[in-house]
């Protein structure tokens, strides 16, 4: 059977691919809307030098999965990333707060 549906289990640890064709990281968790039950964004976790990670919120609309691959594709770079939020390992970070403004204007709406 055919259809648009996944898990989000089967959505998580599923690789992500920057605009230039290199990989970002991998899905680590989705961010859901309480209100309205739908993804809002998939963190993703970059690999690190010596075993550590970044964890980066993409907006969901910003990823769309290539069937071919069989992974996620994002217009935006790695660098692009790195410019908007982002937690280290260990670092706390509200998940839930979209307020701050970011070099990439559109951050929250790619």
């Amino acid at each position: 059977m055919n259809h648009t549906m996944v898990p989000s289990d089967r959505v998580e640890h599923v690789a992500v691919y920057g605009r230039d064709g290199l990989k970002l990281g991998n899905i680590e968790r989705l961010m859901l809307d309480k209100a309205s039950g739908t993804v809002t964004y998939a963190v993703i976790k970059t690999g690190g030098l010596l075993g550590s990670h970044h964890h980066y919120p993409v907006p969901w609309g910003a990823l769309r999965y290539d069937t071919g691959r069989q992974a996620f594709q994002t217009e935006l770079t790695l660098e692009e990333l790195r410019t908007g939020p982002s937690e280290f390992d260990g670092d706390a970070f509200d998940w839930g707060d979209r307020s701050r403004s970011y070099p990439h204007p559109q951050y929250w709406s790619v």
